[in-house]
């Protein structure tokens, strides 16, 4: 696939009803901009912009605006950016070395993990020709990475900031959602929720590539409840919304939140799950961390009773989380996502 990369749309407090600033963030706002093959499209698109310290605030209106900015944000977009989320960037550095030398690795070091055993709690995996490199830890209910390199127990840290940060935006989504704070919590029983950790490593493009657009990651949802997600360079993210593909560039510092699988039929479609994709057109190596938030693997999933009426039927099959992520033959730490195939 080729294309041209339109240049990025900086939004500013005015042009977006979002926005908050912030100093723990780059003075470089996030930004999204069209990308539509070979003739790009530049268009205005909001970044919604979530204010961590708000939606934890004790202060009521604080916390109140944090919550309609959530809803604003999954129901129009399905994903959103979240600032003064006080993970320092200390910490977000050091997982980013150790990610670096796990993937500088001898080959025969990282292949340890590149197994197809049942019992499998870490999972390495190549990317074909485009020579992508992922390794999935699960990081709840029990925490598991690989021995080398040594000092991992800045990933258990990373893990656990990450997974306090999805439980407090599943707390506001279900107030957004009209519904107690702990909805989501109980009704998906997250406190044995099932958590991978699946960075992923992409080469830069070599200067012989004939094509600066390859796809490094092909259109696909995300099982589970939400994805959290940090990188170590801006750019290679690409979201669909209103069936144009848009470049995702969000400051490092800053978290960006992907709107999953079940969300979406929890909520019987009223939220979304977001359709994204990579794109190589880097000149320098990316890394990414997905933190994939997702129910208790026993909860069987479904449109629960608040969002079907005689004018809006289910219209996802129900299912348990151990059993959709299992589909087509696949293993929970893969993370596969299987949305089509339960639609009613």
């Amino acid at each position: 696939m080729s294309g041209t990369q339109a240049t990025p749309l900086q939004l500013t407090q005015s042009q977006n009803p979002c926005f908050k600033s912030s100093k723990s963030v780059s003075s470089t706002n996030g930004s999204i901009n069209c990308f539509s093959g070979r003739d790009h499209e530049s268009c205005h698109v909001p970044n919604p912009i979530i204010d961590y310290s708000m939606l934890i605030s004790n202060d009521c209106l604080k916390k109140s605006q944090a919550i309609n900015d959530l809803n604003q944000a999954c129901l129009n977009y399905g994903f959103f950016t979240v600032t003064n989320h006080g993970i320092p960037d200390s910490l977000i550095g050091s997982v980013m070395n150790w990610l670096s030398n796990f993937f500088n690795q001898s080959d025969e070091e990282k292949r340890r993990y590149d197994t197809n055993d049942p019992t499998d709690r870490i999972r390495f995996r190549w990317g074909g020709r485009t020579q992508r490199e992922l390794l999935h830890m699960r990081a709840h209910p029990t925490f598991h990475c690989p021995s080398k390199p040594a000092d991992s127990m800045v990933l258990t840290e990373y893990c656990e900031r990450m997974r306090e940060m999805g439980m407090q935006l599943l707390r506001g989504i279900s107030k957004s959602l009209g519904l107690e704070e702990c909805y989501i919590e109980n009704k998906m029983k997250l406190e044995s929720g099932y958590s991978v950790f699946g960075p992923n490593y992409y080469p830069a493009l070599s200067q012989s590539s004939d094509d600066k657009n390859q796809i490094g990651q092909f259109p696909h949802r995300d099982p589970g409840l939400l994805v959290l997600l940090a990188q170590n360079v801006g750019g290679g993210l690409q979201i669909e919304h209103q069936k144009k593909w848009l470049n995702a560039n969000f400051p490092p510092s800053s978290i960006f939140v992907i709107v999953a699988d079940h969300i979406e039929i929890l909520t019987n479609g009223k939220y979304k799950s977001l359709l994204h994709r990579v794109a190589l057109n880097s000149k320098v190596e990316r890394m990414s961390l997905p933190f994939f938030f997702g129910p208790s693997l026993d909860v069987t999933v479904k449109p629960e009773p608040e969002f079907v009426d005689d004018h809006n039927p289910p219209s996802y099959r129900q299912m348990t989380y151990k059993a959709y992520l299992e589909s087509n033959d696949h293993h929970v730490i893969e993370a596969r996502a299987n949305l089509n195939q339960i639609r009613l």
